[in-house]
């Protein structure tokens, strides 16, 4: 029987041609090599490395802190899994504010590293950098709304668009977003009524993040969506819990902690043992036993 060919890879206009389908896009965000195997299998359609990276890996306050470097980094763990979804490359913050040739090295960093696409954010005050990627062969991804690369300028992480005007500069910032070339546009943190203009008045799927039901497609993190939060961290509204994989990871690994400490952990049948006759040369005792001997601890001297 003849082995079944390799799902096709999902590219950047398999992307742009599913607008107007009426089936949904799945984007999930996912930054090695482990939650890309799940997100894949998962069936999404793509998989975003995303500069969050910073803040929900690495530990910072914002997604200022990654590097181009960084970024090259996580997509190459992703990319290495083959997977099926397109994998798109987030550029940093200050690596397309720059000249275009170095806009278009960076955006070819992720590239080389496995990206099938890069996402920039802003709208159009990015159209040169947009023009000089897309004419280096690299399709690109838009992002406007909440650009977390501007939470300073924007006073932190709000939601955008409420007022009348900024409304009209979404609708704006998309259209010459696609009319320059982008194959899909994220739209953050935006009420559903400016997302729906959005998404009704570009030729290309909008992909949704806190921006409503009626985008093209949507997208969560991994590590929200799956509850790796931390205790601490308060989630946005729109995130969806599907699980609670944190506690569930905390319980085993406490149970692993206490079969250590407990003397249960390893069993003999978790141990490699030695030979009967090398046990005798060596004057050991090699017969396997259940469970290793607790060693209680010496007493001191009196």
């Amino acid at each position: 029987m003849a082995a079944t060919p390799p799902a096709r890879r999902v590219s950047a206009p398999d992307v742009r041609a599913r607008k107007g389908t009426g089936e949904p896009l799945v984007m999930v965000t996912a930054y090695d090599a482990p939650s890309a195997r799940t997100v894949d299998a998962a069936g999404a359609d793509m998989i975003l490395v995303g500069d969050s990276v910073a803040m929900v890996v690495l530990g910072h306050e914002d997604t200022l802190s990654v590097t181009t470097e960084d970024m090259a980094h996580h997509v190459a763990a992703v990319a290495r899994t083959r997977p099926r979804a397109l994998v798109v490359g987030d550029l940093p913050w200050l690596s397309y504010h720059v000249g275009r040739d170095e806009t278009v090295r960076n955006a070819a960093a992720l590239v080389r590293a496995g990206a099938g696409a890069v996402k920039l954010e802003g709208g159009r005050k990015r159209l040169d950098a947009v023009a000089a990627i897309l004419d280096a062969e690299i399709p690109v991804m838009g992002h406007i709304g909440l650009t977390p690369q501007s939470v300073h300028a924007l006073g932190g992480f709000k939601v955008q668009g409420k007022q009348l005007d900024a409304a009209r500069a979404l609708v704006d910032d998309a259209v010459a977003l696609a009319e320059a070339g982008c194959f899909a546009i994220v739209l953050e943190a935006v009420p559903d009524g400016v997302a729906r203009m959005v998404t009704e008045t570009v030729p290309v799927p909008t992909i949704g993040i806190g921006a409503g039901r009626h985008c093209d497609g949507q997208v969560l993190v991994w590590h929200d969506l799956l509850g790796f939060t931390g205790a601490d961290r308060r989630l946005p509204k729109f995130v969806r819990k599907y699980a609670d994989l944190e506690l569930a990871a905390v319980e085993a690994l406490a149970a692993f902690v206490d079969d250590v400490r407990g003397g249960r952990f390893p069993s003999s049948a978790e141990t490699y043992h030695m030979t009967d006759q090398m046990a005798e040369a060596l004057g050991l005792d090699a017969g396997p036993v259940e469970a290793p001997v607790r060693r209680e601890r010496a007493e001191s001297p009196q």
